[in-house]
């Protein structure tokens, strides 16, 4: 389940929801107007938003969440879907290394670009991968920083705050060409339909948001508790974007009523749940703050797939 965007009649494909009835007004409304209709609609369907959260969320355990930090490497190791290491061609700067996890069905599946923490390519991020597989969809989680360690190397080559220091140190340009060519290797793979979307955790929450706004393509975008990219970015994004935060992460949080603001007066489709209790990275660290990341992980997570689907024809 998702709340549908109440200004967002007539502008989204009939795949990604139902059209909502127009609402009538007698004088035009202003800026500020569209946001509090916006904000006074979300609050009027919080209540059966949350109930149908929790019957998604059953549904999801039963079929399975992401891995926590912790237990990656054991799920990766019990995985009975295919995952294998690919290296792709991105164009200037070199190769790049790549996990690719197969679903299991029988029809082509639609593509899901994975984007990394600050951290780089992790086990559990390759875990991610796996269970968007689990999914029904071909999950691609490109190591952001192949080549950027000692002799060519990658996320492997650095400890962690090496790894952070070389994520900052990544040229835009760059972090571009690299996910197109994660897209375009998966996308050419003979099991795999056209359609993609990304989806990005931490700072690869942040990118996945932004690179909504620099690939016209992308057919859906995720972000887990990342920032927003710059106001002036933001008419340049044409897929539907679905923000998922926690709500002890003011830092992140900040950012999320500007481009709500930008995003209405744009017309474009930005939804967003905030997870009370919940910290930033609470899909990894599930066991965090007194039960409150895995409530966050078990109604964020069901929500994703929903929406992954939705905006992928594969419903």
């Amino acid at each position: 389940m998702r709340l549908v965007h109440p200004l967002e009649h007539g502008v989204l494909p009939a795949h990604i929801c139902a059209p909502v009835a127009e609402i009538s007004m007698s004088v035009t409304p202003t800026y500020s107007t569209e946001v509090l209709l916006v904000r006074a609609i979300r609050s009027a369907l919080s209540l059966a938003a949350g109930a149908l959260a929790v019957l998604a969320a059953s549904s999801a355990v039963a079929q399975g969440l992401p891995a926590s930090g912790d237990e990656a490497k054991a799920r990766l190791d019990s995985s009975p879907r295919h995952g294998e290491w690919v290296t792709y061609d991105a164009g200037a700067g070199g190769p790049v290394t790549a996990w690719v996890v197969y679903p299991e069905r029988s029809d082509k599946a639609p593509v899901v670009v994975v984007i990394h923490e600050i951290y780089g390519l992790t086990d559990w991020i390759r875990a991610v991968a796996d269970q968007l597989a689990a999914e029904g969809f071909i999950a691609i989680a490109p190591d952001l920083l192949s080549g950027k360690g000692p002799d060519g190397a990658g996320t492997d080559s650095f400890d962690r705050q090496g790894a952070v220091s070389a994520i900052r140190s990544l040229e835009w340009s760059e972090v571009v060409r690299r996910l197109n060519g994660a897209a375009d290797y998966a996308k050419a793979l003979p099991a795999a339909l056209p359609a993609f979307a990304s989806i990005g955790f931490c700072w690869g929450g942040s990118t996945s948001f932004r690179y909504s706004t620099a690939q016209p393509a992308l057919d859906a975008a995720v972000v887990y508790y990342g920032g927003a990219p710059a106001a002036e970015e933001l008419a340049n994004i044409t897929a539907p974007v679905l923000g998922l935060y926690g709500g002890d992460d003011a830092r992140v949080n900040a950012t999320i009523e500007p481009a709500e603001a930008e995003m209405v007066r744009l017309n474009k489709f930005y939804e967003y749940q905030i997870f009370d209790g919940a910290g930033h990275g609470f899909l990894r660290q599930q066991s965090g703050r007194e039960g409150a990341n895995r409530l966050a992980t078990e109604k964020a997570w069901p929500l994703t797939v929903t929406f992954l689907k939705r905006g992928l024809g594969d419903e």
